[in-house]
């Protein structure tokens, strides 16, 4: 049926509930002419009369009663979910669902947006834990959250974390047992733990730079994984040589339970970010997600 039936079918809901055509077009913002056109084409197309008029009153025949009933709550629940669409687009609710990665969303997501979620209990928040790129629009995510060089262009990006640097790391006593690599090149040398990206189904190619020459070297090793936790603790173990973002082995090179090499060939880089469809209608609960995760960057001073 066309829109036009639609709302003609919403005329003739209005004056036989109000029983007069008077107040049914106040109640829906239309000339009282308009209206009984509506409702006669109603029932000019229906074959059947829906309405008795009198110049006192309005009555609503057997047809039309037969009608009221089948549609008028179907009307009613239409009227309800607008409303619910209307308060959620005033009040934040609903659910945001991001994919990220474990460290990101241990050490980040979590401690920045649990305070969101106790402050807005009708927010819910929904993780997958991925570590492919996945098409967040295909895979119906409201966000992403990847290093921002690896971002499409389309998308917008927000930062959520300081810059990062990648690390290379093993424990004393691997390199009691090895020589410690002096270019990136050595590290065909040696035993390297290893993550397969799902997306691409290879081994990771470890890119090293250094005074703009930048190098991309395949290791190998006895171990692979899929997720980063378990590779520093297969460092830790003395497995070999792990090769993550910096932030991932902080507690373990701060206790020297593991040692950096090759750290003028781990040059700074554009942290981890925040990223959405730009033709995406944000919701205020997605919008509350964004504000709690943005990383401003702090104001340049000027020099005096």
């Amino acid at each position: 049926m066309s829109r036009h039936n639609l709302n003609d079918l919403q005329a003739f809901m209005m004056v036989a509930r109000e029983g007069s055509f008077t107040r049914a077009a106040a109640r829906l913002g239309v000339t009282q002419p308009a209206l009984s056109q509506a409702v006669s084409g109603l029932e000019t197309r229906l074959k059947i009369r829906l309405l008795t008029r009198t110049t006192r009153s309005v009555s609503v025949t057997a047809a039309g009663t037969r009608l009221m009933e089948a549609i008028g709550r179907r009307f009613d629940e239409i009227e309800a979910e607008l409303d619910a669409l209307t308060e959620l687009r005033d009040k934040p609710a609903g659910t945001v669902r991001i994919t990220c990665g474990d460290h990101i969303l241990r050490t980040i997501l979590l401690p920045k947006l649990m305070p969101l979620l106790k402050e807005y209990p009708e927010i819910k928040l929904e993780f997958d834990i991925n570590y492919g790129f996945r098409d967040i629009v295909a895979d119906h995510f409201d966000a992403g959250v990847r290093f921002s060089e690896t971002v499409d262009r389309d998308m917008i990006a927000i930062p959520i974390s300081p810059d990062a640097r990648m690390a290379a790391v093993a424990s004393p006593a691997y390199f009691e047992r090895h020589p410690a690599p002096r270019t990136p090149r050595d590290l065909v040398d040696h035993r390297c733990i290893n993550i397969r990206f799902p997306t691409y189904g290879g081994l990771d190619v470890w890119e090293f730079e250094q005074k703009g020459k930048k190098l991309k070297i395949r290791v190998d090793g006895q171990l692979v994984f899929n997720t980063t936790p378990h590779i520093a603790a297969a460092a830790v173990g003395g497995m070999g040589i792990a090769y993550l973002p910096e932030e991932e082995f902080s507690p373990w090179l701060e206790e020297g339970q593991l040692v950096r090499v090759l750290e003028d060939w781990c040059p700074p880089f554009s942290g981890y970010h925040l990223y959405y469809p730009s033709r995406r209608q944000t919701s205020p609960a997605f919008s509350l997600v964004v504000e709690a995760l943005h990383m401003k960057k702090p104001p340049i001073q000027e020099e005096s």
